[in-house]
């Protein structure tokens, strides 16, 4: 399987056009304004001179930095990057900041930083005003409030002398189709979808619909799922990968549900999977030790073992001893009626109910002391005794496989209880989390003997209350170790795979542990725009959208709008778009009727190309729709002249005065 790298490219800073006025004198000056990308060039190039993302970012100054005011002063306030100038995108992505909110402008102060960097990177030298018509793109249905800003800003701020608002899609349509004919078109956007009904060269507002998915979220959600999937490489798992994967290894499934059972199949997941190589640093070679210097190093490390099992042996000699001095004590006030009650409280120390018990764990202590005491002289004199290893065999009767199962159960319970208490520890080490409150709780119980009182630590016995608690709680025995080793002796003998597997994970290298497995990611997220309920959104999908707007129509006219369903827009650029919207609209509709699905030429660049096309072959229809200074100054901001490329101009609502309050 090839493993493919991760290209990780760097944006290139703009340049700055040359200018020359005779030759772009009176040339529209076209701004395709998209919520990803902005594409601007003068009408006579082939293609905008300018694409780049719609971004700002101002980089913040170190507030940990102590300035005195003169150096504040002399210092140049930070340079604002926009678009390609933001060459590490990632490294400043929380300091990005867009004009928009979803799909609409709204914050012009970042709108006029952009302008200005449009208008710079073109060349444009005359001073005090751009000198030169514009044709830009605004959001479908854009608030008349919106409209009226950009105005004053364009007419205001840099005295264009005419500006003309039109609707991307349809301007895509236009560069792609007959601008008077009849067409259902489907506008997929990097924060919204939506489904035109055109008719007759005009869009019909009242039917149009929106659903609120785009190629954002579609790059988001892959985002998270594979965050999600690899948590130790989250931090290399970036937005603009995710980006680069989107655009070269997503599609749409034909069938999404079939799509999900064969990546289920691990023959298909074998023969599909594209393993993506992150970047990583290799480490340096350790240098490399003499025969005399490993065996040093071993006999070091034995020596320093030796002494760390000594110490630990000598510790627990101690305790076992004093345990048993004090079992000793209890046992010898038995005999004695006047100690009677110590020798109850005794048994209640040690969890214990007679005197039988008692007896037994005499014992058992003192078999522990000199299994301790026979492991320290045979380390002080070196002879260890070697039991001879004895494999068990399965009980008669029950088959091996069975029998080894079993084993595995056992094993993975011991490990569970492990874990658990690993994770006990860590809780009772922090403060306020359930397990030391708990803690905290028995021992205020425990503690407790009377209301009022609060003489906790005045007495030694006190301090067994912590013994009580915690006994054989929170540390792992050396039983259950030992059962441990056995059990995986025994699994290893009748088993020799399984020492395959480990060798098999330890030959993990450093560059296959930096790889993503992107696998059924490459079809998930591009869903979102059929099910947008993947992602919690409680929309319909784009084929039932098309179903509803379809309904409100006659019959004829929905003939006549699905014989030309056209779309446009960066995400139509995903493969399978076109055949599984065929295959939802052969579902949707009528019995052997007919339908006609067309993509845009160019989904990204179509829009500026129409914009090109109208200002070009119908200049005439331009100046004439173009709303000049004068009438902006006559009409206000939100004056809108009608065509079929632009928005519906509805007035906005008289604001009422409530007069109850006068």
């Amino acid at each position: 399987m090839e493993v493919l790298v991760l290209k990780d490219l760097k944006t290139v800073p703009d340049i700055v056009h040359e200018y020359n006025p005779k030759e772009l004198k009176g040339q529209y000056l076209i701004i395709d304004n998209g919520s990803f990308q902005c594409r601007a060039g003068f009408a006579n190039k082939k293609q905008p001179q300018l694409i780049f993302k719609n971004l700002v970012c101002k980089p913040r100054k170190d507030r940990n930095k102590k300035e005195t005011k003169e150096e504040i002063q002399q210092q140049a306030p930070p340079a604002t990057l926009i678009g390609n100038d933001i060459v590490n995108i990632e490294a400043l992505r929380f300091q990005l900041r867009t004009q928009f909110d979803k799909n609409v402008v709204t914050h012009y102060f970042l709108q006029e930083q952009i302008f200005d960097y449009i208008f710079t990177h073109l060349g444009i030298n005359t001073e005090g005003k751009v000198n030169h018509p514009i044709i830009m793109t605004e959001a479908l249905v854009n608030p008349n409030y919106c409209r009226s800003l950009m105005s004053e800003l364009l007419f205001e701020c840099y005295q264009v002398p005419t500006v003309f608002y039109g609707i991307d899609s349809l301007f895509s349509f236009n560069f792609n189709d007959d601008i008077k004919g009849t067409a259902l078109i489907v506008s997929l956007g990097y924060y919204t979808t939506h489904v035109i009904p055109f008719i007759d060269g005009q869009q019909v507002t009242d039917k149009i619909r929106r659903i609120n998915v785009g190629g954002f979220h579609m790059l988001t959600y892959i985002h998270r799922l594979m965050q999600l999937k690899y948590p130790m490489h989250v931090n290399n798992i970036t937005l603009s990968r995710i980006e680069e994967l989107f655009h070269e290894h997503c599609f749409i499934a034909n069938d999404y549900i079939d799509s999900l059972k064969k990546w289920a199949c691990h023959d298909y997941y074998d023969t599909h999977i594209k393993k993506i190589q992150l970047p990583y640093t290799q480490a340096s070679a350790p240098t490399q030790l003499t025969a005399e210097q490993k065996i040093e190093k071993k006999k070091e490390m034995s020596r320093r073992l030796a002494e760390i099992n000594a110490r630990k042996r000598e510790e627990r000699l101690i305790e076992e001893e004093d345990q048993l001095a004090r079992l000793e004590e209890i046992l010898e006030s038995y005999d004695d009626e006047e100690d009677s009650e110590e020798f109850e409280m005794g048994l209640k120390e040690f969890n214990l109910n007679s005197y039988e018990e008692l007896e037994k764990t005499i014992a058992a202590t003192r078999t522990r002391i000199d299994k301790i005491k026979a492991k320290m002289q045979a380390a002080e004199t070196g002879v260890i005794e070697e039991k001879p290893v004895v494999i068990p065999q399965p009980p008669d009767g029950v088959n091996v496989e069975v029998w080894l199962n079993q084993l595995r159960e056992k094993k993975n319970t011991i490990l569970e209880k492990k874990q658990v208490r690993k994770q006990r520890r860590i809780d009772l080490a922090k403060r306020r989390t359930a397990a030391a409150q708990e803690r905290m709780r028995i021992i205020s119980r425990l503690a407790g003997k009377e209301k009022g009182t609060d003489d906790f630590g005045s007495r030694d016995e006190d301090w067994n209350i912590y013994k009580k608690i915690s006994r054989e709680q929170d540390s792992d025995s050396e039983v259950e170790n030992e059962k441990l080793l056995e059990l995986d002796e025994i699994l290893r003998h009748y088993d020799p795979m399984m020492n395959a597997e480990e060798d098999e994970k330890m030959k993990m290298t450093p560059a296959e542990y930096h790889q993503l497995h992107f696998a059924v990611e490459s079809i998930r997220g591009a869903e979102l725009l059929f099910q947008p309920s993947m992602m919690g959104i409680c929309e319909a999908g784009l084929s039932e959208t098309i179903d509803y707007v379809l309904k409100l129509f006659s019959a004829e006219n929905q003939q006549r709008l699905v014989d030309n369903i056209f779309i446009t827009g960066g995400i139509a650029k995903l493969p399978g778009l076109k055949e599984r919207l065929m295959k939802e609209l052969m579902e949707i509709r009528p019995f052997q009727s007919t339908f006609s699905v067309k993509l845009a030429n160019d989904p990204s660049l179509d829009c500026w190309n129409g914009m090109k096309k109208f200002a070009t072959t119908t200049e005439n229809i331009a100046n004439k729709c173009s709303i000049s200074q004068q009438e902006y100054l006559e009409f206000g901001g939100e004056y809108l002249k009608e065509n079929c490329l632009s928005n519906r101009y509805f007035k906005s609502p008289i604001e009422r005065q409530d007069n109850s309050m006068m």
